[in-house]
């Protein structure tokens, strides 16, 4: 059975965004902001529920303060205890998804957060539109809350 220009093309697609994604934890693993900022839409429709006792979370809507947001993360928590696993990496179109686990400990405080974490990351002309972190926002905060 011949292939369609259609699957062609959404497999092109599929495929570029996982090649976007990988590269993204790539430059998110090694620290290099610069890489993340050239990933990053100019406008990125950005989630992360935000909590004031959470000094990295905030609004963010650029590709520079979206890369930005991985700088402040690690001012505020303690490098060599930053732990993140990746369970399930999916991708269809545009669109993928990982889910697994992460864990750290802040800075301020020396208290530990974890929790399970859910990214819906979209890819559009090779360049990240829309980052939504679904995580465990009350570890965070309260790992961020001095005693």
């Amino acid at each position: 059975m011949p292939i369609k220009s259609a699957d062609v093309t959404a497999s092109s697609v599929t495929d570029t965004t996982r090649h976007v994604v990988q590269e993204f934890l790539a430059a998110r693993m090694a620290g290099d902001v610069e890489r993340l900022v050239a990933l990053f839409a100019d406008d990125v429709d950005w989630l992360l529920a935000e909590n004031p006792a959470v000094p990295w979370i905030r609004p963010r809507s650029t590709g520079a303060e979206c890369a930005a947001q991985f700088t402040e993360l690690a001012e505020h928590t303690v490098a060599e205890d930053a732990r993140a696993s990746v369970d399930a990496f999916l991708v269809d179109g545009t669109d993928a998804v990982l889910t697994g686990y992460l864990s750290g400990t802040v800075r301020a405080t020396g208290k530990s957060f974890e929790g399970p974490f859910a990214l819906r990351l979209t890819v559009e002309e090779g360049r990240i539109t829309r980052h939504h972190l679904y995580e465990n926002s009350v570890s965070i905060a309260e790992a961020c809350t001095p005693s």
